[in-house]
């Protein structure tokens, strides 16, 4: 049995990318001819999986980064894995999922949006200049054989910006538990929650899920309800300066119509009290909670550099905007109102778009990708 060495440094229970590592090992476990060892910082527990953890001592985000990626380079030579994913952008791993899309792609987007500023505070920020080098040498060193590009937005980044062929980029889009995420168990408790949160039973409410407030587009999703006074929004997730994005809810005034809730277990109940799920992410390889939402039933709303955009049918189970257009997502925003009398036929169809995404499903075709590059 050969053995694959799957690598990321941590476990953030809120991040999408952390889900689909744990379920693709889970999967995984069951393969009669490769065998998995996760090689990690600090996980969650996976009963039946073989791990080996690497603390090295670090301050500062590049030296955290150049010391794991050294020290996991250490542990998976000492494996003798024979295939190597790593899901950090590591030079002399085999393959690379790029959960976290191209960095330069992201840093292009950062300029896009904020200009000479963006352009500036890049240009100091020492982490920016290490990620960017370690991502051209992964992409050129000699043991690099392939990117797993969970979304087609991600594969023509990758494409772009690293100059490697179509031949060497496997599209496969993040898998699911549609079991798990489905409208009768999302809306079980939808009256109680709604009265919790104050918010009335016929109020139309969008939520948005996520950390990381600035490239998810909260402040986007605030400034779409400027114009449209029915309109509530639920915010779940955490970040480190949500106190700006209460404040700019304040000075937009719509702040009596955000609720703030902060990280959240159990994000199935909220995606059952909402009627449409937001979006408006500034660089987003894939997005996750787009899929989530839409297998629990709801018209989506995100933005064209969403890689699960590509799972939209326009004005049929959701509506794109490109980030940074106010006043397409305030239309947007308007066009999920008017659309109210469909929700429902809108949700059923969403459902129906994500069911073929099953985590069996995304395992299977990685073991085809895994058995190419061995055999090459």
């Amino acid at each position: 049995m050969k053995r694959l060495a799957i690598v990321r440094q941590k476990y953030n229970p809120a991040g999408g990318a952390e889900r689909i590592v744990s379920a693709v090992i889970r999967q995984l476990a069951g393969s009669d001819w490769l065998r998995p060892v996760l090689v990690n910082r600090r996980w969650e527990a996976l009963d039946g999986v073989e791990a080996v953890q690497v603390d090295p001592f670090y301050l500062g985000s590049v030296w955290r980064d150049w010391s794991f990626a050294r020290a996991a380079r250490r542990a998976w030579q000492a494996l003798g894995a024979e295939l190597v994913q790593s899901h950090e952008r590591i030079p002399g791993c085999h393959v690379y999922r790029a959960d976290d899309g191209v960095h330069e792609a992201w840093l292009a987007t950062r300029v896009e949006q904020g200009g000479w500023r963006a352009r500036l505070a890049i240009a100091c920020n020492p982490y920016h200049h290490y990620m960017r080098r370690s991502e051209q040498a992964m992409y050129r060193h000699p043991d690099f054989r392939g990117v797993i590009c969970i979304s087609d937005m991600v594969k023509q980044d990758v494409m772009r910006y690293t100059g490697l062929p179509e031949s060497r980029c496997f599209v496969i889009h993040n898998g699911i538990d549609s079991v798990y995420f489905n409208p009768e168990d999302a809306r079980a408790g939808r009256a109680d929650m709604r009265a919790a949160l104050g918010l009335a039973a016929d109020a139309p409410v969008l939520a948005y899920v996520g950390s990381g407030f600035a490239r998810k587009g909260v402040a986007q999703a605030l400034r779409a309800l400027v114009p449209h006074a029915a309109v509530h929004l639920v915010v779940v997730g955490g970040d480190k300066h949500q106190d700006r994005y209460r404040q700019l809810a304040v000075e937009l005034g719509v702040a009596d119509r955000v609720i703030f809730v902060g990280s959240q277990s159990d994000v199935r109940s909220y995606y059952g009290m909402a009627d449409g799920f937001i979006l408006p992410s500034v660089y987003e390889p894939f997005g996750l909670v787009v899929a989530e939402a839409m297998a629990c039933g709801l018209p989506v709303l995100t933005s064209t550099r969403c890689g699960a955009g590509e799972l939209l049918r326009s004005g049929r189970t959701g509506w794109l905007a490109r980030p940074g257009d106010d006043a397409a997502w305030q239309a947007l925003v308007g066009d999920w109102l008017a659309a109210r009398p469909r929700w429902p036929e809108m949700g059923r169809e969403a459902r129906d778009a994500v069911l073929p995404l099953t985590e069996s499903a995304m395992v299977g075709r990685m073991l085809e990708v895994y058995g190419r590059l061995l055999a090459a």
